[in-house]
């Protein structure tokens, strides 16, 4: 069913004391191209382009289990970012090199991801995964159920 007023984007804002530092860490270090940034002193925004949005909804039950596979401490109600990455290792490498604290490893899921995570500006963790199967393999289901295929 295709609703007529379905959003088209999807903007995530976070709000942080410091900017540079965050600007650094999404444009710079993770490589988001900036689509808008305007600089007054005390009043600064920046618009980075972050490739497709979905929305997770997940049960706390089901948050636990991300944590526990992604060998994460579970932080309810902490706000986390899934990023899809062409290389884990690589992004875990990178923000690693940049002071960034690694709070899980990459690890291979069940829904055949490679994630990992880290504590990124303004408190919020982020999680890189990378997908080990391909689209078709996962609309197919060759590999996984659809339980299992969850990104984060």
């Amino acid at each position: 069913m295709t609703h007529s007023n379905a959003p088209r984007q999807l903007r995530l804002v976070i709000e942080t004391d410091d900017f540079d530092s965050a600007l650094r860490f999404y444009r710079d270090v993770l490589g988001m191209p900036e689509l808008t940034y305007s600089k007054e002193d005390d009043n600064k925004v920046a618009i980075l382009h972050a490739g497709v949005a979905t929305i997770e909804l997940a049960t706390p039950n089901h948050a636990r289990g991300i944590d526990d596979i992604e060998g994460a401490p579970h932080a309810p109600g902490t706000l986390r970012l899934a990023l899809e990455v062409t290389d884990t290792e690589d992004a875990v490498a990178a923000v690693r090199d940049e002071g960034v604290e690694v709070i899980a490893p990459p690890v291979r899921t069940p829904f055949q991801s490679l994630n990992a995570r880290v504590h990124g500006p303004a408190g919020w963790q982020v999680t890189f995964f990378q997908e080990l199967e391909s689209p078709e393999q996962r609309v197919d289901g060759e590999a996984t159920t659809d339980d299992q295929r969850a990104p984060s």
